[in-house]
């Protein structure tokens, strides 16, 4: 027997082409990046240190495995992405360790619908209860990036459902798009999804250069005045959110699911059921965003993002999510403006919905100016905000292109 049969990690690299071997070494470094700064802070580590750990370990354990014709391939036994055949499936989900809960909880859906129920929980949609106008308007603005990124990757070549669903990455919220990509863009849902994930990671390290860049320093170190607004009970609270998600089932039904997940999360949260609370907030979120990470991590194959259409999917996704950042700050700027000078445009990046990432973006850009400076209540609702109109872009995209 060969040495590269007794180690076939290392065997499998000299019976692959050059360029993905190389690949696999690229992405088991990569992995190990993450990991490392996922530890220091400057990328998000619920989700990094998973996912580099996915990510060194799926390309550094590939194997040679029987095929069904009696010969051998080169695989992993860690999932299989592509994989439809009914037959195959039941099979594969004996040997494949992860291919359970991917099949199960990945690829129709339902994790990113457990993660909602956890943001929910973690939410206070008080913040946009007592800014309503302020934050959904800059909400709104904060698609720029998931509006127009749709017809610049149409002419680059995608199909409808692909543009769609890498344009849903300017909302920088991964459960749409792992909805959006798993309705219209099945075929890309892998490369899509990684995409995503690592681009959103990036947001709370790369958004407070662009505040930097886009907003003075004296408007970023304002200080707002101290909302006099009456309190959201949490009675009006679970009435807004019974009511929101009922409108918004009635308007978008196709993404009833997660509109359903996040009201209820909040619902809860509002209700003061602990045992609730604490099943939504410590098992729910942490186990769905750990498998999520972990998951993310295992479909970084080299074999699997060697393909010619990832760059495109690259450069749109950063290129949405800049739109995004930028469309945040100038509705941040707007409300400026109709405020009489008397706001802080750094909230605008927080109607980017990455809850609550970029509103602790916001805050620390703006602490950063000036220490006496509190606007995160108002950042929470806007981001609160975007995470609704993020639903909403997705419903659109699902009902008109499906």
């Amino acid at each position: 027997m060969s040495l590269g049969y007794l180690f076939p990690g290392i065997g499998t690299m000299f019976d692959q082409t050059p360029l993905i071997a190389i690949s696999r070494i690229v992405l088991i470094l990569l992995g190990i990046l993450l990991v490392y700064l996922g530890k220091k802070g400057t990328l998000e580590p619920l989700i990094m240190i998973p996912m580099g750990f996915g990510m060194a370990a799926i390309n550094a354990g590939v194997l040679f495995l029987p095929d069904n014709d009696g010969g051998q391939k080169i695989g992993t036994i860690f999932l299989d992405p592509l994989l439809t055949d009914a037959g195959e499936l039941v099979d594969i989900m004996q040997i494949d360790w992860l291919q359970p809960i991917y099949t199960l909880t990945f690829s129709n859906g339902l994790i990113a619908c457990l993660v909602f129920m956890g943001i929910g929980a973690i939410s206070d949609i008080g913040n946009v209860m007592k800014f309503p106008f302020t934050s959904m308007l800059i909400a709104l603005f904060a698609e720029f990036g998931s509006i127009a990124t749709f017809p610049i990757a149409t002419a680059m070549g995608l199909d409808p459902g692909a543009a769609a669903a890498i344009s849903v990455v300017g909302g920088a919220d991964g459960p749409m798009v792992l909805f959006t990509s798993l309705m219209l863009a099945r075929e890309y849902f892998v490369p899509i999804t990684i995409v995503a994930y690592l681009y959103l990671s990036l947001c709370y390290g790369g958004y407070p250069y662009l505040c930097k860049l886009l907003i003075p320093k004296e408007l970023r170190g304002q200080v707002m005045k101290t909302s006099n607004k009456m309190e959201i009970k949490p009675f009006e609270k679970i009435i807004f959110c019974v009511i929101a998600c009922t409108i918004l089932c009635l308007l978008f039904p196709v993404a009833a699911p997660l509109f359903l997940s996040f009201f209820l999360g909040n619902a809860i949260k509002e209700s003061g059921v602990l045992s609730y609370i604490k099943l939504l907030e410590e098992v729910f979120l942490y186990t769905a965003t750990f498998f999520l990470g972990l998951l993310l991590g295992v479909l970084c194959e080299a074999s699997t993002l060697l393909k010619p259409e990832i760059l495109i999917l690259l450069v749109l996704g950063i290129l949405a999510l800049l739109l995004s950042g930028i469309g945040g700050i100038i509705g941040g700027y707007i409300v400026y403006f109709m405020n009489r000078k008397q706001f802080n445009v750094t909230i605008g990046i927080a109607g980017v919905s990455c809850v609550p990432s970029t509103a602790k973006v916001a805050q620390k850009a703006a602490k950063a100016a000036n220490k006496r400076v509190v606007i995160l209540h108002y950042a929470m609702g806007a981001s609160i905000c975007g995470v609704i109109t993020s639903a909403i872009i997705t419903g659109l995209y699902v009902t008109m292109l499906k």
